[in-house]
């Protein structure tokens, strides 16, 4: 008698229905946070009246602060509670984000509102994250991790290009944020109703796990997991640098570049259309670039991907036409598609399915952390030399960011990994 196979099965065929399905929820997670792209900071300049640069990008800083701890917690809170949960809950904290900026009679509301959708979002995306993770098993997480964002950044793109138009035949409030009110609505409906939990998979993952990039088959406290991912292992720690400076531009890209351009005197569906253009070149980008990496590895495309990034910064600093920020926007979304699901996936290679949900929560705290570090540095550095300075400063931080992952890094997918004799020593 043939002997069957016990627990959940893995990979992205046996599991095409709830992962479908997941891509759908991280959809409505990256709308909701589109609805800002084009609209906040028009917000601040326009009815807030707010001057300095610093006290305008408040909202990023936040926002970013907010969801880099909550990004920590996430992980934790999954592995402790599951998965479901811990995304229910972050729909339920994003109800009250698009009313809170209808009715905000001044900027404090908007920061505050920041701080729900900070949580929401390290909840909500986190949580998809690492559901995918669970589902993919380890052969296709590349293409998993680039699915999973293309979904959020095209919400976020289409949403960004939606929000303008709104705003340019209606009005800056409320007709854009009644978007994303719809949006909470829905992905808490389908993520109480329909997702099923995953966390099985990883505790089915757990049991067999053997791959050539990991030491550790036991379990380590969060203490050690966060230093290792933090600094002391040299794949994971170079990942989580990178993302924060790649999330340093996107800050950078959401609260200054609209006032760059409307001072420019471009209209403002073509603010929303440039607002547009760089992440959906990022969503749409990742599609390719996350089973590429899967291919050829990670390492490469992280470091061509930070110094296509810095030529684009560049550009948009230097242009001064539409086309120009365009072509500019075209590839500052190409550089970021080549660096987002392949940092996710470096993370997944290395940790071990059961520690690996808290090492992506530590890795999304730094990450995300660069929303707060480029909200400030931004601000500061826009209101001594200008939005064009302070570009050309985050350019230069972005090529520096990937020449250390290319002295740093080692290759960590499986297919293209050095063998664990080669690994170093530090997980032992």
């Amino acid at each position: 008698m043939r002997a069957t196979s016990v627990g959940p099965r893995l990979g992205l065929r046996a599991n095409a229905a709830q992962f479908l399905l997941l891509v759908a929820v991280n959809a409505l997670v990256g709308g909701l946070l589109g609805t800002e792209r084009t609209v906040l900071p028009l917000l601040g300049e326009r009815e807030f009246h707010l001057t300095a640069y610093t006290a305008a990008l408040t909202y990023i800083l936040a926002f970013g602060a907010t969801k880099a701890v909550t990004n920590f917690f996430a992980g934790t809170l999954s592995d402790r509670y599951g998965r479901k949960p811990v995304l229910v809950a972050g729909w339920l904290v994003g109800l009250p984000v698009p009313l809170l900026l209808i009715w905000a009679p001044n900027w404090g509301w908007v920061v505050a509102a920041n701080v729900l959708l900070g949580i929401n979002q390290g909840l909500a995306w986190s949580t998809t994250v690492v559901m995918k993770i669970d589902l993919a098993g380890p052969h296709r997480r590349g293409l998993a991790m680039g699915l999973n964002e293309a979904a959020g950044y095209l919400a976020v793109a289409a949403t960004a290009m939606a929000t303008g138009a709104l705003a340019a035949e209606y009005g800056l409030r409320p007709a854009p944020f009644l978007l994303g009110a719809a949006y909470a609505a829905l992905g808490l409906g389908l993520s109480l109703l329909l997702v099923k939990e995953t966390h099985g998979h990883a505790r089915h993952e757990a049991a067999t796990h053997r791959p050539a990039t990991d030491r550790h088959h036991g379990g380590l406290s969060t203490r050690r997991i966060f230093g290792l991912v933090s600094l002391r292992e040299p794949a994971m720690s170079s990942a989580s640098q990178a993302g924060l400076v790649n999330n340093l531009n996107d800050g950078l890209a959401w609260g200054l570049f609209p006032l760059l351009y409307l001072s420019a005197g471009l209209s403002l569906p073509r603010v929303g259309v440039l607002a547009a253009v760089y992440p959906a070149v990022w969503g749409l980008g990742q599609v390719l670039t996350g089973p590429l990496s899967d291919r050829i590895g990670r390492k490469r495309l992280i470091v061509a991907g930070m110094l296509t990034q810095a030529a684009a910064l560049g550009l948009i600093a230097a242009a001064h036409t539409f086309a120009l920020w365009v072509a500019a926007t075209v590839l500052l979304g190409a550089g970021t598609a080549m660096v987002y699901p392949t940092l996710l996936a470096t993370i997944g290679d290395v940790a071990h399915p059961r520690w690996r949900a808290r090492a992506v929560g530590v890795y999304r705290l730094w990450r995300d952390g660069g929303f707060a570090v480029g909200a400030l540095l931004a601000g500061i550095l826009a209101d001594l030399a200008g939005i064009r300075g302070a570009t050309w400063v985050v350019a230069a931080l972005t090529a520096a960011s990937g020449l250390l992952v290319a002295v740093r890094m080692y290759e960590t997918h499986p297919v293209n990994a050095r063998r664990a004799a080669d690994l170093p020593a530090v997980l032992d």
